[in-house]
């Protein structure tokens, strides 16, 4: 049955195009168009359990050592950038401020590995009662699954209109990656509420910490239906490494600079 939800056409055919455009892909994530093999099966894994299958993959995916020296680049990597960015949080300080005299960070709980919950900063780019308006909205959202998206959200202001475009709000998200509750790649996390509405096979990428960037973030953004972001991410799981997440990182500056499907 088609659904009469607002924007859903466009969501169908940003997501057919993202299929088309797979051949851009780095070679170890083509395997949802047969381009490669897949070491673990995702979509006809036989059922178990969302831990059990989560750790399946873990265990395919990296040697045991992984984890510690991903720490260590993470917090060599996010502490000398905060560093260096101290005058651009000013400047984005600033400017939020003098919009509506509002705070200036957002602080929300999300959930990490294994479905642990943790404090997600922001730099605030909706006006301050938007959590009470997002009720008066749900009629509108244009996205697929669980999650809440809006193309032209009332709540978004002039400001965080552009940050979200250049995902400068995102960046304060470095304190989280410094404190050890986000890695500098992997799945984007969600909202508690979002979380409690994964399939088993959703679960799955609650296997590995949350990241400030993903696969999703170089190949579609928002564009990208919830189901094709779910599928990137149990890719990336399925593949990661020090070599992947660099080609990650890399490809997502001119993504993020291009500004599309941020929204």
């Amino acid at each position: 049955m088609a659904s009469n939800r607002p924007g859903h056409a466009r969501y169908a055919g940003k997501a057919a195009r993202s299929h088309d455009d797979e051949r851009a892909l780095p070679p170890p994530f083509r395997s949802c168009r047969g381009h490669a093999r897949p070491r673990v099966h995702l979509r006809n894994a036989a059922p178990q359990s969302a831990p059990a299958a989560a750790a399946a993959i873990t265990a395919a995916a990296v040697p045991p050592w992984y984890p510690r020296l991903q720490r260590l680049r993470d917090v060599c990597v996010a502490g000398p950038c905060l560093i260096a960015l101290l005058p651009l949080f000013a400047l984005v300080a600033l400017l939020i401020w003098l919009e509506d005299r509002g705070p200036v960070l957002f602080k929300q709980a999300r959930v990490g590995k294994d479905g642990a919950p943790f404090p997600f900063f922001k730099f605030r780019s909706m006006v301050v009662h938007a959590e009470q308006m997002k009720k008066e909205l749900a009629a509108r959202n244009e996205a697929e699954g669980p999650i809440f998206k809006m193309r032209e959200d009332p709540r978004v202001t002039r400001v965080g209109r552009f940050l979200r475009k250049y995902s400068i709000d995102e960046l304060p998200q470095l304190v989280n990656v410094l404190r050890g509750e986000m890695s500098l790649v992997g799945p984007r996390p969600h909202l508690p509420s979002e979380v409690c509405q994964y399939t088993e096979r959703q679960r799955q990428r609650l296997s590995i910490p949350p990241g400030l960037v993903c696969l999703r973030e170089v190949y579609g953004r928002s564009n990208l239906s919830f189901e094709r972001w779910i599928e990137l991410d149990l890719l990336y799981i399925e593949y990661r490494s020090f070599g992947t997440d660099l080609r990650l990182l890399l490809r997502v500056i001119p993504a993020v600079f291009r500004g599309e499907g941020a929204y």
